[in-house]
């Protein structure tokens, strides 16, 4: 009963020939409406286009004929025979009312044999009104040109108002104009009937039209006539045929005489106004149009950026003479509109008549529907997404139990691949994500086992990345030159088995090698071609995944050499402070470890994914990128002398002087007659003493932890000393040096110096480098806000003598301060990643204190996180016991921890933080690997924490 033989075909029963003939009819029948409704509407919109065509001439003739009834009229008028200027101007109310009477006329005038002129002109607008500085009551205006007794040209404008009242006459002596030289006259004077120039742009009013112009029959004289056809565009406008339809006039050379936008019709260049080209209008269905034959009888079919449009060129009589002509461009997409509603509507009716088919044949189906209907709700669960239910029916109809078996195995595919898109996706590392996707793939193929092997850069070798119960599969093999396109033959002569292993190879965008997948097929049979194909195709997204990997992998471990390149950089810069930018990141890394470690306490919140970790990092190693910018003989001044070199030599040099001059003195005495006995005794007293001062300027140029008020004293007596100068200090110097000594008066040598002094030239002003850190300055867009000292530096050598504690100025100790300044403006500039973004502030930081007194923001703990406050201790820490700080003596543990702290007690760094710190050994396992054996005494942590917990700042 359940044998193959005894089904029943499922095509058999459901495929019904009438069904599929009344399928058939009712395509043709709507393919054929379709067609028709297209043909009428093409007719239609034939017949609509032409009878525009014919309406458009009828209204551009209505706006010309009366203008050519009026020119011919004014043929007749007793003006042209007029010789002198008073009797032409007892005719202007005609040519007055000629322009009353024609809306599109915007001026009249007259141009006689001998060059005289005479012009109407209506004054309606404002702006030419107001340029002319015509009188505010004038609505006319009369331009004329006429000969004097001596053949002298005059020009004269006169104002009239609507009354023709007189209202204003200028002589115009730089009015200047030829009517015979214009092309109006010479077509009227040449015709001898009425002519119509080319439409352009009029100069004054900024209207579209024409001139027309006749030989008098009067006189010796031609009448000429502005006539506007701007209305055209508005006729142009209401007439479309659909709301896409684009119409333009155009004439012989394409130049557009009417549009619906008027504004885009008028062009200016260098001279002047005129019509925009056809082209200029950038409306590609119209310069399309244009390219076609001029005479069509009918609309024809064209594409514009892959769109059909109907299109249309129509000669416009009306102007004739401009050979101007209708191009009208419909979208078919409009134009058929009407046939699609037909054919929606005949394919609702036939889709109404399929489901009256599809009803006639649900009683049949009823009977074999239940297997269909179980089949239907695994389809409907694939629909749903959900492919993790077994298909289960079985069926006497063939193709119904291979369909269940088809989707059966659909559905294991696409849950395996749904897998796989989501490891691919999701999963940043390459080793895990390898191990899953290869439990897929063998799944996808119903393989027994499968390896996944990554090649080398050279390509010289295979390794093995991956395996799924596939330990016979070697760990690595190399490859010969001859087979390294082949490497799937290599790793089957490895194998040397009877299964049979479906190999893919893997290779990147480039074609290079990335690596082979191995798949154990059941048995010893190749595998369906299907199969094959699919796998082939999938080894692409999976190529493509593990390059993409591979390639943020290289990014992310080159990011990481270049910021430990730089921080390298930063502790070579000085042999005082290598070391620092490399060991603050180890020990705030293994601070934040004892952090994340917590689970009970003030950090058992407190967590780190892997993103955060790696931005932690990364700002620990950056913390200090600023002082690339820091002056090397600044971080490393030893003494307070000490700029580019130790000026104490030059100091010296003036003792020097001195104890020369003491001994002239001496000589210069004896060979006076003085005693030499005293002499001698005020000699050995004066070097003694210069021997103590120098002495005294020497041990305070040392910098020890505080110089008192006598050693000030002292300073300043010593400073009080003079030398003579003889040599010319201006000369020899660098620019910069030239410039600060430019501000200094110069004096007449030998001249007389203070044996220390803090000249003028000492100053060095912050000019354009000024950093932007105080608060209100408009630069500061980081929210720095610190002292900026008066100036850049103070080399002043009495300034710098009397430093009371180390060896640097207010100048100089900004100077260094200023390092994380340029280290957030530095990282502030770089483009972070959003998993990044934290970098610029967890590394610059660290100099900020719990109590808002920090640098260089002043923010307070409420502004300060837990990565923040590990990298002020582990900054602090490091300082405090490095052993090559060239102004103080290596620290030992215990003192360096007592620093530590009163800055805990006085919220300068995280006490909790502090205590985890000493608590959890960190302190010590960091001393055991950098600091000098004798640097690590006994710490009694708790005694160390006693004082912060009596202060209430430590739980």
């Amino acid at each position: 009963m359940n044998s193959l033989g005894r089904r029943i075909s499922l095509q058999g029963l459901l495929a019904s020939s009438i069904v599929l003939c009344l399928l058939v009819m009712l395509v043709v029948v709507v393919v054929q409406g379709y067609r028709g409704a297209e043909a009428a509407m093409l007719a239609a919109a034939n017949d609509s286009a032409r009878q525009l065509g014919s309406t458009l001439n009828e209204r551009a003739g209505r706006l010309i004929n009366p203008a050519e009834s009026a020119i011919r009229l004014l043929a007749h008028d007793p003006i042209a025979a007029a010789t002198d200027l008073e009797t032409r101007l007892q005719r202007i109310p005609v040519l007055v009312e000629t322009l009353n009477a024609n809306a599109t006329l915007s001026a009249v005038y007259i141009g006689y044999a001998n060059g005289e002129f005479v012009l109407v002109r209506r004054l309606e607008n404002p702006e030419f009104k107001a340029r002319i500085e015509a009188p505010e009551m004038s609505d006319y205006l009369v331009q004329t040109i006429s000969l004097d007794e001596q053949g002298l040209t005059q020009g004269n404008w006169l104002f009239y108002d609507l009354a023709f009242r007189l209202h204003d006459r200028r002589e115009m002596p730089d009015y200047r104009f030829d009517p015979r030289t214009r092309p109006w006259y010479k077509q009227a004077e040449a015709s001898g009937s009425l002519v119509l120039t080319r439409p352009y742009v009029f100069f004054t009013t900024g209207e579209v039209g024409l001139t027309m112009a006749m030989y008098s029959l009067t006189g010796d004289a031609v009448i000429g006539m502005d006539a506007s056809v701007s209305d055209l565009a508005g006729e142009v406008e209401d007439m479309r045929l659909t709301p896409g339809t684009e119409m333009a006039v155009v004439g012989h050379d394409l130049e557009v005489i009417a549009y619906p936008e008027l504004e885009r019709v008028i062009r200016s260049d260098t001279q002047g106004p005129r019509l925009a080209s056809l082209s200029e209008l950038n409306i590609p269905a119209l310069n399309r149009l244009a390219t076609f034959d001029r005479a069509m009888t009918s609309p024809q079919a064209f594409e514009v950026n892959g769109a059909a449009w109907y299109g249309l060129s129509l000669p416009l009589a009306s102007f004739n003479q401009a050979d101007a002509r209708i191009l009208i461009a419909i979208p078919a997409w409009e134009l058929l509109s009407g046939a699609r509603r037909i054919l929606i509507n005949q394919a609702l009716w036939a889709l109404a008549l399929m489901g009256v088919l599809i009803l006639a044949g649900w009683a049949l189906g009823h009977r074999l529907g239940q297997p269909l209907k179980t089949l239907a709700d695994q389809v409907k669960a694939l629909a749903d997404f959900d492919f993790s239910r077994p298909p289960g029916v079985r069926s006497q109809i063939r193709e119904v139990d291979n369909l269940s078996q088809v989707i059966g195995n659909m559905a294991k595919a696409i849950d395996n691949f749904q897998a796989i898109s989501l490891n691919l996706s999701s999963e940043p590392r390459l080793d895990r994500m390898l191990d899953t996707l290869l439990v897929n793939l063998v799944d996808i193929a119903g393989a027994e086992a499968g390896a996944v092997y990554l090649g080398s850069e050279d390509e010289t070798r295979l390794q093995r990345a991956a395996a799924f119960k596939g330990e016979h599969y070697p760990d690595s093999f190399e490859l010969d030159a001859a087979l390294r396109q082949q490497p799937a033959l290599e790793l089957a002569r490895r194998l040397d088995r009877e299964q049979y292993d479906l190999t893919l190879v893997l290779h990147d965008r480039k074609g290079e090698l990335l690596g082979v997948v191995a798949l154990q097929m059941p048995g010893a049979t190749a595998p369906q071609h299907s199969l094959r194909r699919f796998m082939q195709e999938l080894s692409g997204v999976l190529a493509v995944a593990i390059e993409t990997r591979q390639l943020f992998e290289g990014q992310q471990r080159l990011l990481e050499a270049i910021i430990k390149l730089l921080a390298d950089a930063i502790d070579a810069k000085s042999p005082y402070t290598g070391g620092h930018c490399e060991r603050v990141p180890q020990l705030a890394q293994m601070l934040v470890d004892k952090a994340v470690a917590m689970e009970q306490g003030p950090f058992a919140a407190f967590s780190l994914d892997d993103e955060q970790r790696y931005a932690f990092r990364i700002a620990a190693w950056l913390h200090d990128c600023g002082k690339i910018t820091s002056p090397e003989y600044v971080v490393d001044k030893a003494t307070k002398l000490e700029t580019l070199y130790n000026r104490i030599h030059e100091v010296r040099t003036r003792f020097e002087v001195l104890w020369r001059d003491a001994e002239l003195d001496y000589w210069k005495a004896l060979a006076s007659g003085e005693s030499q006995e005293q002499l001698a005794e005020q000699l050995a007293a004066r070097q003694r003493q210069l021997q103590k001062d120098f002495a005294l300027l020497a041990e305070a140029n040392i910098g020890g932890e505080f110089m008192s008020d006598q050693v000030l004293e002292e300073l300043q007596r010593i400073a009080g000393q003079t030398w003579l100068r003889h040599f010319d200090n201006r000369i020899g110097l660098s620019f910069e040096e030239r410039e600060r000594l430019a501000r200094v008066p110069q004096q007449s040598l030998p001249v007389v110096e203070p044996l220390l002094a803090d000249r003028p030239e000492h100053l060095v002003h912050w000019g354009e480098r000024k950093p932007p850190v105080q608060r209100d300055d408009p630069r500061n867009r980081w929210g720095f806000d610190m002292r900026l000292p008066e100036h850049a530096y103070n080399l002043g050598e009495l300034h710098n003598l009397s430093i009371r504690r180390g060896t640097l100025t207010d100048e100089e100790r900004f100077k260094i301060n200023e390092h994380i300044v340029q280290t957030l403006i530095m990282l502030s500039t770089l483009p972070f990643p959003k998993a990044l973004r934290e970098v610029p502030d967890i590394a610059a930081n660290h100099h900020e204190k719990l109590d808002g007194q920090g640098y260089p923001r002043r923010l307070d703990a409420s502004r300060l996180d837990v990565p923040a406050r590990i990298m002020a201790i582990a900054d602090i820490f490091e300082a405090l016991t490095a052993a090559d700080r060239p102004y103080k003596p290596a620290k030992t543990l215990s003192e360096s921890l007592a620093i530590m702290t009163r800055m805990a007690a006085e919220r300068h760094i995280d006490a909790e933080l502090y205590a985890l710190f000493l608590r959890s050994g960190v302190y010590r396992e960091y001393a055991e690997g950098f600091l000098q054996p004798g640097q690590i005494d006994a710490v009694d942590v708790e005694a160390m924490l006693a004082p912060l917990r009596e202060q209430g700042v430590l739980d």
